[in-house]
């Protein structure tokens, strides 16, 4: 996981409350052994519609998406998280998020922003105004711009989840951490043994 100080770049407003995992992407993607090529199946079901937002040529190449209350809820599957990745969002901008789904937001390296319900509608009317605006994702700063409309403001990070993203720390960069730690746990710790517990035949010694 690399490093994430700032997401920019432009916005797509997908204006849809409760979206769950399920939607973001569908169970019959699950089958795939790979973590690549999930992007084409995001949304898979809506994209049927021509008139759906990821359809509009206005908004092809967003990397930020803007979305409803509750966003990322249902079930664990971290196929949510790979599949807006393989797209190209790098940050998401809602209300509310599901717990699991923030989570494995947070392992990935997706960007996942809070604001209020009525900063979210504004941010969204900001967007739809003018397309090409450039949306700011200051993780360092904890706050997101859009300088061309004068509109800016805060939001709050969990510090371990704020140092993941800036440090690009995965789990195995977290554990890599310790690494001296655990070497030197390793040189004094006596592996357990079944040593004079059982003979040779798989009987248990009497003491």
């Amino acid at each position: 996981m690399k490093p994430i100080h700032i997401v920019e770049g432009r916005a797509v407003p997908l204006e849809r409350s409760d979206v769950d995992t399920d939607q973001i992407i569908p169970s019959d993607w699950l089958k795939r052994v790979e973590r690549t090529g999930f992007g084409r199946g995001l949304f898979s079901e809506w994209r049927d519609d021509p008139s759906f937002v990821l359809n509009e040529e206005r908004y092809v190449g967003a990397n930020i998406l803007v979305a409803g209350p509750r966003f990322g809820t249902g079930s664990s599957r971290e196929h949510a998280v790979w599949a807006l990745m393989d797209y190209g969002f790098e940050a998401i901008i809602a209300p509310s998020f599901g717990d699991i789904f923030r989570n494995n937001s947070s392992k990935q390296g997706l960007v996942i922003v809070q604001l209020t319900h009525e900063d979210v509608d504004e941010l969204t009317m900001v967007v739809k105004e003018d397309t090409t605006r450039l949306v700011i994702v200051d993780v360092d700063l904890m706050k997101v711009e859009v300088p061309e409309a004068g509109w800016q403001r805060p939001f709050n990070l969990d510090p371990m989840i704020r140092e993941r993203l800036l440090n690009g720390w995965d789990d195995i960069g977290l554990t890599m951490r310790r690494e001296t730690a655990i070497t030197k746990y390793e040189e004094v710790t006596v592996t357990p043994t079944l040593e004079g517990i059982f003979d040779s035949q798989g009987q248990v010694l009497q003491r």
